[in-house]
């Protein structure tokens, strides 16, 4: 699983669509993370119309850059789906973590974007999306073919290891 150690967030993208083969793998590989309960409290929208990545790519002050990657996965809770006392936010990390590490196997870059716990950024995607009161949009992940590699860094520190205890 090397890519834990080589995927890297990227922010320039290529103008070249990302093949539907690709699109589904990379959701086959979210469903695959774990979920609290197994509740599989996850939804997703795909969008590729370059008019609504442009609007989409507006939701926050760091996000500009996505306007031009060909694809965007925003990642969704559905609260009727949810335990009682849900993580439901580590849920949905763990499946941007497997989105994250398939769009590497894919040979394409990605970056995530924070929409949830952003009330303007929820309102933006929720407004422009047309998503019920029952879905909360929790990320927004941008994925296209890389415009260059990054350097993959070393980040292990033993200095933030504790054995035993504190």
């Amino acid at each position: 699983m090397n890519h834990i150690f080589t995927r890297r967030s990227m922010r320039k993208y290529l103008d070249k669509a990302v093949e539907s083969e690709k699109c589904e793998r990379i959701l086959r590989a979210a469903m695959q993370a774990p979920t609290g309960h197994n509740a599989q409290d996850f939804e997703f929208i795909v969008v590729t119309d370059e008019a609504m990545r442009a609007h989409l790519s507006l939701l926050g002050p760091y996000s500009h850059f996505a306007e031009k990657a060909p694809l965007h996965i925003i990642v969704c809770e559905n609260t009727l789906r949810q335990w009682p006392n849900s993580n439901w936010q580590g849920n949905l990390g763990a499946v941007c973590q497997n989105i994250l590490l398939q769009v590497e196997e894919e040979g394409l870059g990605a970056c995530w974007i924070g929409v949830w716990p952003y009330p303007e950024r929820m309102a933006h995607v929720k407004a422009a999306l047309s998503i019920p009161d029952e879905i909360i949009p929790y990320a927004l992940i941008s994925i296209g073919y890389k415009e260059y590699e990054k350097r993959a860094d070393d980040r292990f520190d033993p200095g933030k290891v504790h054995y035993e205890k504190y």
